[in-house]
């Protein structure tokens, strides 16, 4: 488990390179630590508005071989939100990173968790806003391996945070995805639909034996826990039977939740 100065220095360095990549015009604390500094379980989230004449993937690939080289960072994910790019990396001692990018003409706050370090927001236009996005149960996942192996992680680091919060009910379902990612990434390996748990019952004897601890038996943390150190193993076999190019980094990094 990471610590809070780990933490700490993560943050500043990352903000720190904001402010020494003159394409950054502004950067910004999102989610719990913008508010109230977070708890011991809060992760990094930090938001950076790029000059309108820069391509917003060039500065987040460079950025991404730099966190590679200097941290050793794995990146998991990749999501696009309306005008704004997020890549989401695992670093060593489970301390996960969100990265977000948009472009500076573009660039305000989503919501009420952000705080400005740098620069300047844009003019608030509401009628340049884009419109509320439908909320899902889970992150859209594409069929692709690495994508539902990426997601799977970030929710295992989800699920051990909720125990530990104390938040059992919102444990249990990011639990269970965990699980879902895996046997979804179990579906693609054995050729049956990978989608809405459709392929589950046409999953080998074999596979399903090796996911049956993962089920979770009570809300009790104990039983939380074990049914999270079960998914997490599924998982990260599942990432390896798949040779995804992090899967050990990944399985390494996740072991302490096993």
């Amino acid at each position: 488990m990471f610590s809070v100065e780990q933490r700490d220095a993560l943050l500043e360095r990352v903000l720190g390179l904001g402010r020494e990549d003159e394409r950054v015009i502004a950067g910004a604390v999102v989610g719990s630590l913008a508010v109230d500094g977070g708890d011991r379980f809060s992760d990094v989230d930090l938001t950076f508005g790029i000059a309108d004449h820069v391509q917003v993937a060039d500065v987040l690939d460079d950025w991404t071989r730099l966190l590679i080289e200097e941290l050793d960072a794995v990146p998991l994910v990749d999501l696009r939100r309306g005008p704004t790019t997020y890549r989401v990396f695992l670093l060593r001692d489970t301390l996960q990173l969100d990265l977000s990018m948009t472009a500076a003409s573009q660039f305000r706050p989503a919501g009420p968790r952000f705080r400005l370090v740098f620069g300047e927001t844009a003019a608030d236009d509401f009628e340049a806003l884009p419109a509320a996005v439908v909320g899902d149960l889970f992150i859209s996942t594409p069929a692709a391996p690495g994508d539902i192996f990426g997601w799977g992680a970030i929710y295992a680091l989800h699920s051990r945070a909720c125990i530990e919060r104390g938040r059992l009910w919102q444990a249990e379902h990011y639990v269970g995805a965990v699980r879902d990612h895996a046997l979804a990434l179990a579906c693609l390996r054995e050729g049956v639909t990978a989608v809405q748990a459709r392929g589950y019952d046409d999953l080998s004897p074999e596979t399903l034996a090796r996911s049956e601890a993962a089920h979770i038996g009570s809300l009790e943390p104990a039983a939380l826990r074990a049914s999270l150190a079960d998914s997490v193993l599924t998982l990260t076999r599942e990432g390896a039977e798949a040779d995804l190019p992090h899967a050990q980094a990944v399985a390494d990094r996740l072991a302490e939740l096993r």
